[in-house]
């Protein structure tokens, strides 16, 4: 069932080819949402290289914020006893580009993206691949080690700026129909598990710089973790990765506990809202 706000009668089917019309009708039923102004997901769909139609990037610019706040919401309501530094760190986890990308993936929005594919290919072969890695991985991996191409954390944020501007700009509306995509959330119980992605993300985002150093002490991996030349977390095991995902937690709960940390993140999400 539609959401009562948005039972007008839909628009006239937008001009173009009938791959389009076929694309945001598929699009409609996986997202439960019927548009009210079907020309907003025809221009989320639409890739800058086909000129011939507005591109997403307006639509993208609204997305980011607009995910960024609905989901903030519903952490905030869903974790009353959670500090801002927890709260910080785990909004990130669920909007970082490849988080998103991987939503993407798993939905398969790249198909009914509009691009140019005689300038595209090289962009079409980085999905590709970054599909094939994800698409191969037994559960989700703390990072895959092919890099997500930014255009599909791009395609979730423009849909998701179509309906919310369909919608008048409701937030509930938006995250009623997109909590569902975006499913299963990171948690507090699970946000370990992406701890180095989150604190690389989340270093990028306040422009610090980090490095992990790995040591053996014995038959054990000894990872230090430095943000900004400053030793901020410690991991140790005989794996590796296992010790690299410790001293990833380590430094995130150093963080969470920082009330700079906490500044720093609230400033830039200011600046770039």
């Amino acid at each position: 069932m539609f959401p009562s706000t948005i039972n007008a009668k839909k628009h006239e089917p937008v001009p173009g080819s009938v791959e389009m019309a076929k694309s945001m009708a598929e699009v409609e039923e996986l997202l439960g949402y019927e548009f009210k102004n079907r020309r907003l997901l025809e221009e989320a769909l639409t890739h800058s290289s086909h000129a011939e139609s507005p591109s997403y990037q307006r639509l993208e610019f609204v997305g980011d914020a607009a995910l960024g706040l609905a989901i903030t919401k519903y952490l905030y309501l869903n974790n009353p006893d959670v500090g801002p530094g927890r709260l910080t760190i785990l909004r990130a986890a669920n909007i970082r580009n490849e988080r998103l990308a991987r939503v993407a993936v798993r939905h398969g929005l790249y198909r009914f993206l509009r691009r140019n594919s005689s300038t595209t290919a090289s962009l079409d072969e980085k999905v590709r691949k970054f599909a094939a890695a994800i698409e191969s991985e037994v559960g989700e991996r703390l990072h895959c080690p092919v890099k997500a191409p930014k255009v599909l954390a791009d395609i979730i944020e423009s849909v998701a700026a179509a309906v919310y501007v369909d919608c008048d700009f409701d937030l509930d509306t938006l995250w009623e129909v997109f909590k569902g995509l975006l499913e299963p959330l990171i948690t507090m119980e699970t946000l370990h598990e992406q701890s180095v992605t989150t604190l690389c993300e989340l270093c990028q985002k306040l422009g610090k710089v980090i490095d992990f150093k790995n040591w053996m002490k014995g038959e054990m991996n000894m990872i230090n973790v430095f943000i900004d030349g400053e030793l901020i977390g410690i991991g140790c095991s005989e794996q590796k990765e296992i010790a690299k995902v410790l001293a990833a937690k380590d430094a995130l709960e150093k963080l969470w506990a920082s009330d700079a940390i906490v500044a720093e993140a609230d400033e830039v999400a200011v600046s770039l809202s």
